[in-house]
């Protein structure tokens, strides 16, 4: 029976810490509020029925965690711009800094816990979005126009505008461009001819919009799409050709003439005299050799 207590014991302290996690409860919402405006940020895990609770904040943004209230008070840098009360907290105004996720996390004297999540978009119009549009482009070919856009929270959507008529998802639910092949994601902004056409020729222009403040409209660009050029390409070919046999000729015509041929530099000369009349009985060398 003494060898059962301590079992027990542990049977007991599991018990209770599976208590505490069952009565774990994680509540999540989304607010938005825009820029410089105030906004309160509700504890949804605040239980008024708890004795003591222990109330702790975090702020989340993409892999960082920071601490935002602890032991009883806010950290930098939201102690002057930061309101705390149990039940939320109040920022005086926000800006787009400050979208991202506040975790509430709450411990009761009995070990209950409770979490909420409110993920926060602090709303910002979108600036003037940027067109990508070449200049020129060969039919038959993959051509891609992009509209980028990096100011607007949340990430506003796309439009494209061909001649100052709104393009359709669909180009074969508009007369206007049902001789065109294209898609268009309205997410990315990417507006793709595959493949292009002869009609595609237009003046060009893309639209983003989040829902906030007015939406805002590209410059307007050309672009020309243009057969490939059949003639101008044998013509340089032939050109080349030409170019290519003119030099081999030229090299052929130096070797024939011996331009590129060596002079022996090393080659010995020997040079003979004749021999000059001498007396008998007497020797004297009378032909000499060069070398």
């Amino acid at each position: 029976m003494a060898a059962a207590a301590p079992l027990l014991l542990l049977l007991l302290l599991l018990g209770a810490v599976a208590v505490a996690l069952v009565g774990a409860q994680v509540i999540s919402k989304t607010q938005e509020v825009p820029e410089h405006n105030s906004a309160d940020i509700p504890c949804l895990a605040y239980q008024s029925s708890w004795s003591k609770p222990r109330i702790e904040w975090k702020f989340e943004k993409g892999s960082s965690l920071i601490l935002f209230y602890f032991e009883h008070q806010l950290t930098e840098p939201y102690k002057n711009r930061v309101r705390f009360s149990e039940t939320s907290i109040h920022f005086t105004t926000v800006t787009r800094e400050d979208t991202g996720k506040y975790i509430c996390e709450v411990v009761g004297s009995d070990s209950q816990i409770a979490k909420s999540e409110v993920n926060l978009i602090v709303q910002v119009p979108p600036s003037k979005p940027t067109a990508h549009v070449p200049t020129s482009a060969t039919i038959g070919s993959r051509v891609v126009l992009r509209c980028t856009e990096t100011d607007g929270s949340p990430p506003p959507t796309f439009r494209w505008y061909r001649d100052g008529a709104q393009m359709p998802s669909d180009p074969k639910s508009s007369p206007a461009f049902r001789n065109s092949s294209y898609t268009l994601d309205a997410a990315t902004g990417e507006l793709v001819f595959q493949p292009l056409s002869g009609s595609d020729t237009g003046d060009y222009r893309c639209e983003a919009s989040n829902g906030v403040g007015v939406p805002q409209q590209s410059d307007v660009f050309r672009m020309e799409a243009s057969e490939v050029n059949v003639g101008g390409i044998v013509a340089a070919v032939v050109v080349l050709l030409i170019l290519v046999a003119l030099v081999a000729f030229g090299v052929w015509f130096a070797c024939r003439k011996g331009f590129f041929k060596r002079k022996d530099a090393g080659s010995k000369k020997v040079i003979y005299s004749q021999p000059s009349q001498r007396r008998e009985g007497e020797f004297k060398q009378t032909s000499s050799f060069l070398v």
